[in-house]
């Protein structure tokens, strides 16, 4: 089998005659590749070539991964079964997929699975049977007005109906003609007819300062690796600048990838991405159709999408030809895949630009710490713009002490909230209402003994939900597992009648507070459980533009570029929520979304204002946004984080040991901790019960590894995990460089 490390030319070079070995890679989570020989009479085969080989009993698709391993016998060895016809896959993403899979320690046929996610394209061009007319007419056709027409449109080959449609004709008319031998059929590629972006097209007239950010990025493309951070102020043309980027590399002819961290909720992005380019790219998310899907695989493969704009996966798409990527609002941790194959999109990214020679361009107004620390030594290129587009001001940002503005009893508003909600809403003006809780309330207990509503399936409470749009009225729903019930009529531990009650406050809860106090206001709530996908999205963000909607309650999802010209009052509920937990990441996260939350607010031309709900006004986070000094929060993380030796100052791997039974997930546990490689300045703590130590029905411990920066984590992890046999019934995962702590 092929190493895992190996270069980019040893992919290019490899070539397998008639007769020879070869090492075929399947999707499936094994090891390593499986020996095939080369049939005779066929030509030569190359690394990446899609094929099929028999695995048992069934067929199987796979791809030219290498020499073969030299394990089985030629003459035990089963021949390869069919060449796809299929483009083979590139060599730089059989390059990424080695990379991710010894640097996340995963089997390299997982990583393949998530390039070969659409099967169904594989089988081969989807093909149309169309009519044309004859090269030589049939002698003796009668020839009446109604076949002279249908003839002169079926030089351009069409259907049956489209043919009839398009001369005005009966269907009847068109059969003749094909049964008396005018029309003849011909076997058609099917391709979906969208238009391509065009970079021609004009685009908005650029600030001085945008202008000449967007010259610095241009000259990027064509020009080799590299990786330029864009950042800036909420509001300042991020994106417009980094559209004169993806319009160079279209211009050299080159496919751009732009990754989104909602992009299924990006309506506005894309509505400006078909602004400046005069058509929509090819979107990548969960929400695409299956047919959608294996046609936009397809022309990725082979070229034909020119931009494709996705979610974390899309960056493992067959790229015939990548220009350019972009990570927009890169410091996102939905960038981070938790389950499966666990890796950070945007670290990803950057190994996919190095091995294909192009720019990375990682844009955000709150850039990670990583991504800090990389411009600061040097690694990162930085293009900063410090000012919002069109003279708009930055919002003023207010704390509410909340331990000297209570809200009254049985309400989460504070009096200054309120007043100043009643302000906007009297100024026909927008406010939004910023709380990270789902549903209706987080808790559900009993009044009578206490009793909790908890989850079977994990080890956590069930949220009260009442909207319709969400899980359904009156129901219980587990956000980790899915696991939902209707609210019990009796207490299931001293059976009391109608004794229970909903605890603190969700996004739903708050709308219906605003209900109260201000009946006549238009409200609306934005979570990504009530907006079932990109239509949903689509038409909340054109109500707020249209102003139909005074007050919008949402949770993160409303942090994520959302431009609303009117919208001049954020409100933050519950500044403090992200503060809790150990996370060594809690401050910069809670740092980061509120920061985004309160750039929705004054981004035209009526100025803004921001109000934190905050039990901590003292908290260097508070601080930091009510003063707007950015600059010394980050100086201040970074210099605890180096302190402590923790990431980007050095480095963490988790290993989270699971399974249904308690008593063997704590055995594992222990042996685990038993072998660590505990020497010098490398650490490891636990096991410990994770923070959700039940989930999805499975039984978790966590143990942590921590190591100077210079350590090779991956060595040092793959010799303690030789050392213990894990059963079965447990499962060890592997989590390298964790966002997570759950």
């Amino acid at each position: 089998m092929l190493s895992l490390t190996a270069n980019r030319q040893a992919f290019a070079d490899l070539s397998f005659l008639p007769g020879q070995m070869v090492a075929v890679l399947l999707p499936l989570p094994f090891g390593g590749s499986y020996d095939y020989l080369v049939p005779a009479g066929w030509p030569a085969l190359q690394a990446g070539d899609f094929v099929r080989v028999p695995l048992g009993g069934r067929q199987c698709e796979g791809v030219i991964w290498g020499a073969a391993s030299g394990t089985v016998a030629p003459e035990k060895c089963r021949f390869i079964a069919e060449l796809l016809p299929v483009p083979r896959l590139p060599v730089v993403s059989l390059q990424l997929i080695a990379w991710v899979a010894a640097y996340t320690l995963s089997p390299p046929g997982a990583v393949l699975k998530m390039a070969m996610s659409v099967p169904a394209a594989l089988a081969g061009p989807r093909v149309s049977l169309l009519l044309r007319a004859a090269a030589l007419a049939p002698p003796g056709l009668r020839l009446t007005e109604p076949r002279r027409r249908v003839l002169a449109e079926a030089h351009q080959p069409g259907s049956a109906s489209d043919l009839a449609r398009r001369a005005s004709v009966s269907l009847s008319v068109v059969q003749g003609l094909l049964e008396a031998g005018a029309l003849e059929t011909v076997v058609m590629e099917r391709k979906a007819a969208n238009a391509e972006p065009d970079w021609q097209h004009p685009g908005p007239v650029l600030s001085e300062a945008q202008a000449g950010a967007a010259t610095e990025l241009r000259q990027r493309i064509g020009s080799g690796f590299s990786v330029t951070l864009l950042d800036g102020v909420t509001g300042s043309g991020k994106t417009e600048v980094y559209f004169e980027a993806v319009a160079e590399a279209l211009a050299k002819g080159r496919q751009v990838l732009v990754l989104l961290p909602e992009i299924a909720l990006s309506a506005q992005w894309l509505e400006r991405f078909r602004h400046r380019f005069g058509a929509l790219p090819m979107a990548w998310h969960s929400e695409v159709s299956d047919v959608a899907r294996r046609e936009g695989w397809r022309a990725v493969l082979e070229g034909r999408a020119k931009v494709v704009v996705g979610a974390r996966s899309a960056l493992f798409l067959p790229f015939a030809d990548l220009g350019l990527i972009i990570i927009d609002e890169e410091h996102d941790g939905s960038y981070k895949q938790e389950e499966g194959v666990i890796y950070h999109a945007r670290d990803m990214a950057v190994v996919r630009g190095r091995f294909g020679a192009i720019p990375v361009l990682l844009a955000s107004a709150t850039p990670s710490l990583e991504t800090r620390t990389n411009v600061e030594t040097g690694r990162y290129a930085r293009v900063h713009l410090p000012d919002r587009h069109g003279g708009a001001q930055l919002p003023e940002i207010l704390l509410v002490d909340q331990r000297r503005h209570p809200p009254a009893r049985a309400s989460w508003l504070s009096p200054p909230l309120l007043e100043a909600l009643g302000q906007t809403l009297a100024s026909r003006e927008q406010a939004l209402l910023f709380l990270n809780r789902r549903g209706y309330a987080p808790l559900t207990l009993c009044r009578k003994c206490g009793h909790r509503l908890q989850c079977t399936n994990c080890s956590t409470w069930l949220v009260l939900h009442r909207s319709a749009q969400a899980h359904g009225p009156g129901r219980l729903a587990c956000h980790h597992c899915g696991h939902w019930r209707p609210m019990p009529e009796i207490c299931p531990d001293c059976q009391a009648e109608g004794c229970f009650a909903a605890c603190g406050p969700g996004v739903e809860r708050l709308a219906e507070e605003l209900t109260k106090h201000f009946a006549e206001a238009r409200i609306a709530v934005m979570a990504s459980d009530t907006l079932t996908g990109p239509g949903d999205a689509a038409a909340l963000v054109a109500r707020m533009e249209a102003r139909d909607i005074d007050f919008l309650v949402g949770t993160q999802v409303v942090a994520k570029g959302h431009h609303f010209p009117f919208l001049t009052l954020v409100g933050v509920v519950d500044a403090d929520l992200g503060l809790a937990g150990g996370d060594l990441r809690a401050a910069e996260r809670t740092f980061q979304l509120l920061s985004q939350v309160a750039g929705r607010a004054g981004r035209a031309q009526h100025p803004g204002r921001v109000m934190l709900q905050t039990y901590q006004p003292e908290d260097k986070v508070m601080m930091a946004l009510a003063s707007g000094d950015a600059a010394r929060f980050y100086a201040a993380e970074t210099a605890d984080r180096r302190m402590a030796g923790m990431p980007p100052f050095g480095k963490l791997a988790a290993l989270v040991v699971s399974g249904a039974d308690a008593a063997m997930v704590d055995e594992v546990a222990r042996q685990l901790a038993k072998s660590a490689p505990n020497s010098g300045a490398v650490l490891v703590f636990g096991p410990a019960p994770a923070p959700l130590a039940f989930l999805r029905g499975k039984h978790r411990r966590r143990l942590l590894l921590k190591a100077p920066r210079q350590t090779s984590v991956q060595s040092l992890l793959r010799t303690w995990l030789r050392l213990v046999k894990v059963p079965s019934a447990v499962r060890v995962q592997v989590d390298v460089d964790p966002y997570s702590f759950l």
